[in-house]
């Protein structure tokens, strides 16, 4: 693999206009790579999932090496019924930028940032990331300023690639009293590619975030996505994560509540069929006192599939007033489903109101027995229960237009 890492890495560095800092920043991250390879079942983070094992099993001979051709872009792969701005990857190359709805000095957009101290020591896929994107941009919200539309990032491989692997990343920079609503939508036409997806964020004070992740289209790549998020005084994080297309992803955010009443939330859905194989992570770090989190992962699952939650709380010393809640619940609707839990609580506070939990079953019979006496029949009752059970997450998100866009997606109707 070393050889094959090299000689796709010279091709990138040959192919781009890189400094000679840039280069040496990119090489140190190459031989971090090397060093520690793909996480499997010996790191206590990837237990659940083996990424390593996934991609010999799936992929056999991965090649590092995009050509960045540009590509054309299908107007119909936009979503309807949403005014919204644009950044368009296909084969994790930049296409279309398009902010047309947002006032110009309002916002920079910048390329080919230093990454050195970005995001370090995360973890080898984060290395791998930073060593081989090619470009990428850094999107800056000036002070005072909200996006009046959401930013809609389109992540699409087309079926002219496959054994790839395409790296993605983007910085966000929100300063004081500014605002962003991103939706991350992925549309794959590709099979069998490794595709690993990260971004960093920087909220400062008064700063609110939006955060959504939207992975519907059915495919048999395998796929990472690591978000950063640091919080400083009184800002916001929103997230929500829906996860049923692909394969094999796995989903992590980490929230770094570094100011004094800055709140994060990570909302999720998983609802698998078909052999998939998803996991969401979350780290949530309460660094400051009188810090929020709250989070709650539901998963819905059929036959043979896998989902796993781990979630963290960790609470610093001088973290006082912090108040942190999480919970996972999965239906299983087969006897070969899995799932599995792994909450924690890590806390050096003493002034702490800190919870966690964790529940799995299946349907309960008794009650689709007694919504069929109401008139309907096995399947609606079924659908009913399992729409009531993940509406429960949509409703939390606190933006109508969006929340009604995901109700749409997951086809989830609100039984009168």
């Amino acid at each position: 693999m070393e050889k094959q890492l090299r000689t796709d890495f010279k091709k990138i560095i040959d192919s781009s206009n890189f400094s000679e800092k840039e280069i040496a920043v990119k090489e140190k991250y190459l031989n971090k790579f090397i060093q520690n390879g793909f996480p499997g079942k010996k790191n206590e983070d990837w237990k659940f999932l083996d990424i390593n094992q996934a991609i010999k099993s799936k992929i056999h001979n991965l090649d590092y090496f995009n050509e960045n051709l540009p590509n054309e872009i299908d107007p119909k792969i936009y979503l309807v019924g949403l005014e919204h701005n644009k950044i368009v990857f296909i084969n994790g190359r930049i296409e279309k930028i398009d902010f047309k709805y947002e006032e110009s000095g309002k916002f920079e957009i910048k390329d080919q940032v230093d990454n050195e101290d970005l995001l370090h020591n995360v973890n080898s896929l984060v290395d791998l990331n930073s060593a081989f994107t090619n470009k990428y941009y850094k999107i800056l919200i000036k002070e005072g300023y909200s996006f009046k539309k959401p930013l809609i990032i389109y992540n699409l491989t087309s079926n002219k690639i496959s054994s790839k692997n395409i790296n993605i990343r983007l910085d966000f920079d929100l300063k004081s009293n500014s605002s962003l609503k991103i939706i991350d939508y992925s549309i794959d036409k590709s099979e069998k590619n490794f595709v690993n997806i990260v971004y960093n964020f920087n909220l400062s004070k008064d700063a609110i975030l939006k955060n959504f992740k939207l992975d519907k289209e059915e495919n048999n790549n395998i796929k990472y996505s690591y978000n950063n998020i640091n919080l400083d005084t009184n800002s916001i994080a929103e997230n929500f994560i829906l996860s049923f297309g692909s394969s094999f992803i796995k989903n992590e955010i980490n929230c770094n509540l570094k100011g004094k009443y800055s709140s994060a939330f990570v909302n999720g859905i998983l609802n698998l069929d078909n052999n998939k194989n998803h996991e969401i992570r979350t780290s949530i770090n309460h660094l400051n006192e009188n810090t929020k989190s709250y989070q709650l992962i539901k998963s819905v699952l059929g036959e043979n599939t896998k989902s796993a939650y781990q979630g963290k709380i960790f609470v610093k010393s001088n973290a006082q007033k912090t108040d942190g809640y999480q919970l996972s619940k999965a239906i299983l609707l087969s006897d070969n489903a899995e799932f599995n839990a792994k909450p924690e609580l890590e806390i050096y506070a003493d002034d702490v109101k800190c919870s966690h939990g964790s529940a799995s079953g299946s349907l309960n019979q008794d009650s689709i027995f007694y919504i069929m006496s109401r008139g309907l029949n096995y399947k609606e009752a079924k659908e009913l229960l399992i729409n009531g059970f993940l509406l429960d997450v949509v409703e939390k998100i606190t933006d109508n237009q969006i929340k009604n866009l995901i109700k749409n997606i997951m086809g989830l109707k609100e039984w009168i």
